[in-house]
């Protein structure tokens, strides 16, 4: 099988291409080529997806088993895809999101037929009109998309609500034995899937024809409250976790950028059926708990003194809040 990713060496799709080397698939790497793509075995396209005359020199005359792309945020981005692909890809994977799933939920049981609606965050938004417009391609013109969506997956970021996420502010924050925020009484529920685990499953869509026309969420079966995602975060770090209980309508007022990431987002206890991709690929199971999984996240900031970077702005908001918080 020949695939080719448009994007690739990102925090879910690293796995995904090493996976996809190890069972065997010829893989292309679409992206600018301005670092090494820490994927042996695969071969690289340096092109920008943006420069649409670079691409299509690039692209012209190859056919594909299966595309993915990593990195489709607009329903521009995808109307460019149909165009690019519709006649020389087998099979097109669009990542969306678990975000486009209706917010706030009118269920907290979540399968791939919960409605799609987010009044709260445009990247979300933005995700539905991809998806949208990727079924009509499929319905009118046979366009072979499969839809895959994410919840909150990681590897080398930290899983969290607020505080960063490439970074490393949160755990430096809470080895200081600073307190931190955590959104409402921190009871709700979250699930939080390795990339490796996403991989196993995302993996075995690839090149499976009965996939074709139908959207999919990869998730763990594990679901833990905020309070625990945090302890267990502290425990991986070696610290102690000094959680403050701050309401979400309060934190949006004092900083309304996180609006769409908490209202529309982590805010709401969601619990995923994965009945569905397990139906299409019955050997996938998540196998790493959030525990091992944090823990290997942490070791792997901690192994170099350059992957510990800290952003004065992600303390400086997690301060801001706990002082209004304080006032108020």
């Amino acid at each position: 099988m020949q695939a080719l990713f448009i994007g690739g060496t990102g925090n879910i799709s690293t796995a995904v291409s090493r996976l996809a080397v190890a069972r065997g698939i010829d893989l292309f790497l679409l992206n600018r080529g301005r670092h090494e793509s820490g994927v042996s075995g695969a071969q690289q396209l340096a092109v920008d997806v943006n420069d649409q005359r670079a691409l299509a020199r690039v692209l012209e005359g190859r056919r594909w088993d299966v595309v993915v792309n990593f990195i489709a945020f607009t329903e521009a981005d995808v109307e460019r895809d149909i165009a690019l692909f519709r006649a020389s890809a087998e099979q097109y994977v669009f990542i969306s999101s678990a975000s486009a799933y209706q917010k706030p939920p009118r269920h907290p049981l979540v399968t791939e037929s919960t409605p799609l609606a987010n009044p709260f965050w445009e990247y979300a938004r933005n995700k539905i009109a991809c998806e949208e417009r990727l079924i009509r391609a499929y319905r009118e013109h046979d366009f072979p998309v499969t839809i895959v969506r994410p919840s909150l997956t990681y590897d080398r970021v930290l899983p969290i609500a607020l505080g960063g996420f490439h970074d490393f502010t949160l755990v430096e924050r809470l080895r200081r034995g600073e307190p931190i925020v955590v959104h409402g009484d921190g009871t709700s529920l979250w699930t939080l899937t390795h990339s490796e685990d996403f991989a196993r499953g995302f993996v075995g869509l690839l090149g499976n024809s009965r996939s074709v026309g139908h959207a999919f969420h990869i998730t763990s079966d594990e679901w833990l409250t905020w309070n625990e995602i945090y302890e267990e975060l502290a425990r991986a770090a070696g610290a102690r976790a000094q959680l403050v209980h701050v309401p979400t309508d309060f934190i949006v007022r004092v900083a309304p950028e996180l609006r769409g990431t908490l209202l529309g987002d982590k805010a709401h206890s969601l619990i995923f059926d994965n009945g569905k991709i397990r139906s299409f690929v019955p050997d996938f199971r998540a196998t790493i708990p959030f525990r091992e999984g944090i823990r290997r996240t942490v070791a792997w900031f901690d192994e170099r003194p350059e992957r510990r970077t800290t952003l004065p702005e992600n303390d400086r908001l997690l301060d801001r809040l706990l002082e209004s918080y304080g006032h108020a």
